[in-house]
């Protein structure tokens, strides 16, 4: 019945996943078209021709184009009449295949009067002539053979039916409306043909002396420019022709330029894709026909060039694309991207192992579990496979290569991390038991007491805090134990003497020693306790020096050894002295999420991180494998992998035996986390080989698993951290260089907003179920874990690149900070809170709101800041006077019970 139920839920993700593609790539219908094109605009140019670069199409394939667009029109508009790049061979071969041609000159901005300094063409002017002429006179000279060549093009071929001198001049404020008139005069006195000028609505309305120099106006309207929405864009279009109309009755009015992009960046509304630019030619192409519209299509043929003058967007606006194929049909529903289906298996392919994996081994979960896992797990895999064929759909700006390149892999990373976190929940929620799971009322009764030597190294802290700590040592209900005390490096005799003193007093079982100036830091110093440890001691237990242990801590954990296979036993970490502290408050639970959720999921794998406190150790254990190791300042975690390469097992009972104190500011708290993220950069340098998922290493697939995904969030961090920096980067790109940088497709930033709220939902909802705390307390603890994401990423790029540095020491039991000291402890990350909420506003002022794009990546520079501001917020919280406002936030709520009950 497993089997088939595992099957049945096979098909369903597999149907679920092929019919949500299905619906996100549903042809669309629109008004069908099957007329005759009025006029194309006519750009012979291929994929390698550029003239910019005097790469110019070959009659041959001029010849070939025209063959191909006279199927489907009547008339071509060329720009202009140069004979060095093929375009006076236009007209001719246009003949031979139907059509007819609108001539016209792309005149150039000209700033003088107007008037040239010499009646020859430029060509034709002496070395000393050239050199006097200025820019705006070359200008001149260049429009003047221009208009030559206009003229010369006109009267030698008959299907030239109508002149346009200049395109967007006015407009462009390149010539001004005297300028114009001078070209146009000159151009209707030579040529036979009715001539006029391209320009938009406004000036025409604007300098009604332009109207009366021509025969016919010619406009250009195109909605995506003004950032109007497809399903608005026909009725805006037929809008300002009409107004135009009414403006000049009596001129005939031709609409030079109208049509819709296939590709590019959203402006404003309007959306260009392959879907939109079909809906709105078969629209507008059916209107025209039914008010007898005199108009020109842009146009024929993708044209890459002009990426160099109109973004990415300029080179999308061909009816066939660059490769000479139709984009769409006229008649048939169109598809945005014809390659779905096989998209849409490819990321079936992705996923149909690892569920049928999970599906089929998975035996320990209950149904609900596997289906939400699978499901993720097919989510992810979909969505990987839609940003890897991204570059197929959409095009890029110059740089967004670099862009994607960073952001494709940090994709794959955020989806990897979800995936973690989804992992974690469902083996926490929907497991039908726990596989490994020790609890005091189960743990094996002793049957001898093994010697237990506890270590307890130093580092100049209070002693009286130290004294506390060997209080609840002296009265450990164990027969067989010894405490040495390590302080190492602490200079002040003030601060180590007393302590000394104390253990003294406490008997023979107690045992202080003071280093000096001893190397290797706290691992040293352990190191140094192994060779004063008795000799019959059979465990090794360490303890920081401010936890308080409870009583039962050794009579409990101790009797796990017996079974030979068990080198270290672990119990959580807890704090105390934070209730009536809304900052330790925070992080104490921020803690307790590690011990509560991760440790648990571990210890099913018997992958369990080893810290450094209330950790119990077999001896033999630690001295075979090589002691503590003192080139990481992680020396704990770094113990319990090599444990585990080494083929023994942990123990983890998730049982408060003990409890610390919390860090006091945000500064110590930020250095606590930089220490473990460096350590784990370490730990990841010196065993990479042991994780290696390839290769038998001692370890389990699970613990390999566990402990390369177990700080992958870290780089994560690291990776998120760098995106800030790049954010920023690319706002200044996009406000001062639009024509080079673009925005980042939705595909990709989304999913920073998307893991962002993932994240929090999976944190929210397993403190929800496995950690006993309140609500307030829950979304403290994010506040906190989320304001350390600057300094873990930046102890991860640390760690990368750099081999050590110096043990960081966790100040506790110091008094609150003055709040001017918050916004020191936190300057870095307001920094980078203000940079991204500056970018976000200048982001909106410059492109607007109204433009999409440009709110969807506001959006994502704001939550993007969340963690830094995340740890202003710590920041001031850890220097605010707590008693009166801890007494308001507790009134009326029910108190939690402490993490140790």
């Amino acid at each position: 019945m497993r089997r088939l139920s595992g099957v049945l839920v096979l098909i369903v993700i597999i149907m679920g996943n092929l019919g949500g593609w299905w619906l996100l790539n549903r042809p669309k219908n629109g008004v069908p078209w099957e007329g005759t094109i009025n006029s194309i605009s006519f750009y012979p140019y291929r994929k390698d021709d550029n003239p910019f670069e005097n790469k110019f199409p070959t009659p041959e394939s001029i010849d070939k184009d025209l063959a191909l667009v006279s199927a489907a029109v009547g008339s071509v508009r060329i720009y202009n009449p140069w004979p060095d790049q093929n375009s006076t061979v236009i007209p001719g071969l246009a003949a031979q295949h139907g059509l007819r041609v609108t001539a016209g000159a792309d005149l150039r901005g000209a700033w003088s009067n107007g008037q040239l300094p010499i009646d020859r063409p430029f060509n034709q002017l002496n070395g000393d002539e050239q050199k006097a002429v200025t820019f705006e006179m070359k200008a001149l000279f260049q429009n003047e053979e221009e208009i030559r060549y206009l003229i010369e093009l006109a009267n030698k071929n008959a299907n030239v039916d109508r002149v346009v001198v200049g395109n967007e001049m006015i407009q462009t404020g390149q010539l001004s409306v005297p300028q114009l008139i001078k070209y146009i005069r000159k151009v209707k006195q030579s040529v036979h043909q009715p001539v006029s000028t391209a320009e938009d609505l406004h000036s025409w309305l604007t300098y009604p002396e332009l109207a009366q120099e021509v025969d016919f106006i010619t406009v250009h309207i195109l909605p995506y420019w003004q950032g109007v929405s497809v399903e608005d864009s026909v009725d805006f279009v037929l809008g300002q022709l009409h107004a135009l109309q009414r403006a000049y009755p009596d001129k005939h009015i031709y609409l030079g330029e109208v049509g819709w992009p296939s590709g590019g960046k959203a402006r404003g509304r309007a959306e260009p894709s392959l879907i939109n630019q079909a809906l709105f030619l078969r629209r507008f192409l059916n209107a025209a026909a039914a008010e007898n519209i005199d108009y020109n299509i842009i146009e024929a043929f993708d044209q890459p060039w002009k990426r160099q003058i109109e973004w990415t967007v300029g080179t999308h606006w061909g009816v066939w694309d660059a490769d000479r194929s139709p984009k769409f049909s006229m008649v048939e529903p169109v598809l945005e991207i014809k390659q779905w289906p096989m998209m849409a298996f490819a990321a079936t392919g992705l996923a149909l192992l690892p569920v049928i994996w999970l599906l089929f081994n998975w035996g320990h979960l209950k149904i609900r579990g596997k289906i939400f896992f699978a499901v993720l797990v097919q989510a992810a895999a979909s969505l990987i496979i839609w940003t890897m064929t991204v570059p197929m759909i959409r095009d890029f700006a110059p740089s967004a290569e670099l862009m994607y390149s960073v952001l494709l892999p940090a994709q794959i990373i955020l989806l990897v991390v979800v995936l973690i976190g989804g992992y974690e929940l469902t083996q926490l929620t929907w497991a039908r038991t726990q596989r490994r799971r020790f609890t005091p009322e189960t743990s094996p009764q002793p049957t001898r007491f093994p010697k237990v030597s506890l270590h307890l190294p130093c580092y100049n802290e209070p002693p009286e805090m130290v004294k506390e700590t060997l209080d609840s040592l002296a009265a450990l209900d164990y027969p067989n134990f010894e405490v040495l005390v390590m302080d190492n490096n602490t200079r002040d005799p003030e601060v180590w003497k007393p302590v000394a003193a104390y253990c003294a007093e406490l008997g023979e079982r107690f045992h202080f020693y003071h280093l000096g100036k001893w190397p290797g830091a706290k691992s040293g110093a352990l190191n140094f306790a192994l060779t004063q440890t008795a000799r019959d001691a059979e465990v090794i237990g360490v303890i920081d020096s401010d936890y308080q242990v409870t009583t039962d801590w050794l009579k409990v954990l101790v009797p796990y050894f017996e079974n030979e296979k068990v080198g270290w036993v672990q119990a959580p970490q807890d704090h105390r002295e934070w209730e009536n502290d809304l900052f330790k408050e925070c992080i104490n639970w921020e803690y307790a999420g590690f011990f509560d959720i991760g440790m648990v999921a571990r210890n099913e794998d018997n992958a369990i991180i080893q810290h450094g406190t209330m950790t119990l150790i077999r001896k033999a254990a630690l001295v075979d494998t090589g002691k503590w190791a003192e080139w990481t300042i992680t020396e704990d975690a770094e113990l319990g992998l090599r444990l585990l390469e080494h083929g023994y097992e942990s123990v983890y009972l998730d049982h408060r035996f003990g409890h610390g104190v919390t860090p006091d500011d945000f500064t110590a708290y930020k250095k606590q986390r930089y220490r473990w993220a460096y350590g784990a950069c370490q730990i990841l340098k010196g065993h990479w080989r042991a994780l290696n998922p390839f290769r038998n290493t001692g370890l389990t697939a699970g613990q390999k698993y566990h402990f390369i995904t177990g700080w992958l969030p870290w780089f994560a961090d690291a990776f998120y951290l760098l995106f800030t920096f790049l954010s920023v980067f690319w706002t200044i790109g996009l406000v001062f260089w639009p024509r080079l940088f673009d925005f980042p497709l939705s595909i990709f930033v989304m999913p920073t907003v998307g893991v962002f709220v993932a994240k929090l939902i999976h944190q929210l909802f397993l403190y929800s179920t496995r950690v006993k705390c309140n609500w307030r307390q829950r979304i403290g603890a994010s506040i906190a874990g989320m304001g350390l994401t600057y300094s873990i990423g930046r102890a991860m790029w640390a760690g990368v690149f750099t081999k050590t540095i110096p043990f960081l020491r966790t100040p506790k039991m110091a008094d609150k900070a003055a709040w001017t000291h918050a916004f020191a402890m936190a300057r870095e990350e307001s920094g980078l809170m203000m940079s991204q909420w500056i970018c976000a506003a200048a982001i909106l002022v410059d492109k607007g709101w109204h433009d999409l794009d440009a709110r969807m990546w506001a959006l994502v520079l704001v939550v993007q800041s969340m963690p830094y501001l995340a740890a202003l917020i710590t920041a001031l919280i850890s220097v605010m006077p707590t008693e009166g406002l801890m007494a308001r936030l507790n009134k009326g709520n029910t108190p939690m019970p402490h993490a140790a009950e």
